[in-house]
């Protein structure tokens, strides 16, 4: 049997009780639902100061601004050995290393040498210690020397990045926090040399958001005793899942607001669907559609600066797109017509929105100015295209479900170019893409392992990663 993106939502369930996690900013980051890491999602100039976050102090290289760069473009070879530690923060030091290792590489900027090859090379006893020859031997281009202390409360962690050719350091952080998560200094130290050395927004810290039924709950009060879904969030590589809600009800279509402090869903645990906003640092709710037994509202989506959020509902007869104040006010239809328009989602500058309508036949993608006015333009012309994301800038390109024979694969449409490619391979059925903030990748739905799992891959097809693997996970967000 076709299994197709579920265009349209029925309102089919009874009254259900509903709470939701209430979480106190963690120690090591500010992040949904109990997770205890940083979160640097958005921009920091968008962030009130995190409590417990890891710290960077910028140490004194031997030559200050200096970057690796090799002649044609080629990245650097990078090695990443284990961090200097004394014997009780060995575990600490080699997990630091380990995770860095896997950011850096998720990226790929660098040529990350593995580290099963590391053996024949002398461990650096210090900063001043480093056996560049072997290193050299070995083909890198350059090396992470890093070393990790206890203090009273909590973790210091000092890195350089050195030149092996030049013998040098060129690029040195000092980090302090507390010793409960060392993950988060190596996402939190992934981030700032992508960014510093490569010009780059790394995504090491940060979240995806994704509907599960892993627990096995049915909802209550339904004479079918139905599944509920509830919301997660795990780290970008999978890492440190948590349930953010317990509505004992359907919970799905989550969207990440832009400061990374709230998820915009779609619930059901007043017995019909209505957006919810989750601030799950405060512990509270806001309903800013206003949605009731009659008026349904579904598929949210946060505009880019956060302030509104764009939303399918079927006040008007049938289903349109409409768009909201996060508080509830400036309620502005933005489509009109007799088909159904669903799934949203928001351009970078936020002056535009694409979604999905069945006006022309099939569900199709189209784009239309996020005022309403004007008629909007269809840019697909499958057999049936759903679940529309639009990439961040630099890219203007839109991600979306293509049917592929019995299923469907994640394609991108080129706005620039007005060309059409597929990123996955036909295994499975692959659905809801939703990029990374820096546009660089995407997670997505797939069936290929069997029941429905989170997935993320680069834009270009490349570097396939399973991200969960308990339950039916779907409608992936990532944090900005």
């Amino acid at each position: 049997m076709k299994t197709a993106p579920r265009f349209l939502l029925t309102a089919a369930l009874g009254a259900l009780a509903s709470t939701v996690l209430v979480l106190a900013a963690p120690q090591g980051r500010q992040v949904p639902a109990s997770q205890q890491q940083p979160s640097a999602a958005p921009p920091a100039s968008q962030q009130p100061p995190i409590p417990g976050q890891p710290t960077s102090t910028t140490q004194q290289p031997d030559q200050i601004g200096v970057s690796i760069t090799l002649t044609g473009g080629a990245a650097p070879r990078l090695a990443v050995p284990d961090f200097i530690a004394p014997a009780e923060l060995r575990t600490q030091a080699a997990t630091i290393a380990q995770v860095l290792w896997d950011d850096l590489r998720f990226e790929r900027e660098y040529d990350l040498i593995p580290r099963a090859s590391y053996a024949p090379i002398a461990a650096a006893t210090s900063f001043e210690a480093v056996p560049f020859a072997q290193w050299k031997e070995l083909g890198a281009n350059a090396v992470l020397i890093g070393t990790v202390r206890q203090n009273a409360s909590s973790l210091t962690v000092q890195v350089r990045l050195f030149d092996v050719t030049a013998q040098r350091s060129v690029w040195a952080k000092e980090y302090t926090a507390a010793a409960s998560n060392p993950r988060a200094f190596a996402h939190t130290i992934a981030d700032e040399l992508h960014k510093e050395q490569r010009s780059l927004e790394g995504v090491a810290r940060t979240k995806l958001a994704f509907s599960s039924d892993r627990d096995g709950e049915r909802a209550r009060g339904t004479v079918e005793q139905r599944n509920i879904k509830e919301i997660y969030v795990a780290d970008y590589d999978g890492e440190n899942q948590r349930r953010v809600t317990v509505n004992r009800s359907l919970a799905i279509n989550p969207s990440w607001s832009a400061d990374g402090r709230a998820i915009a869903y779609t619930s059901y645990r007043r017995g019909y669907p209505d957006i919810y906003i989750s601030y799950i640092y405060q512990g509270r709710m806001d309903q800013p559609a206003g949605g009731t037994e009659a008026v349904h509202n579904f598929l949210p989506a946060f505009s880019p600066d956060g302030s509104r959020i764009a939303f399918m509902t079927n006040r008007d007869g049938n289903m349109e797109i409409y768009v909201v104040n996060r508080e509830g006010g400036g309620l502005r239809r933005v489509t009109r017509h007799p088909g159904n328009d669903s799934t949203p989602t928001w351009s970078p500058a936020g002056n535009q929105i694409a979604f999905t309508s069945d006006r022309s036949g099939k569900p199709q993608i189209y784009i239309v100015d996020a005022d309403g006015m004007g008629q909007p333009r269809r840019i697909t012309s499958e057999s049936w295209a759903d679940r529309a994301t639009w990439s961040p800038a630099p890219y203007n390109e839109i991600a979306y479900a293509g049917q592929n024979g019995p299923g469907f694969d994640i394609k991108i449409f080129d706005l620039q170019q007005g060309q059409i490619r597929t990123v996955t391979d036909g295994t499975g059925s692959n659905e809801s893409p939703a990029w990374s903030p820096n546009g660089r990748h995407l997670a997505f739905a797939s069936t290929r392992a069997g029941r429905s799992q989170i997935f993320t891959i680069a834009r270009d097809g490349q570097d396939l990663r399973q991200i969960t693997k308990s339950g039916n996970n779907v409608q992936p967000s990532w944090s900005r």
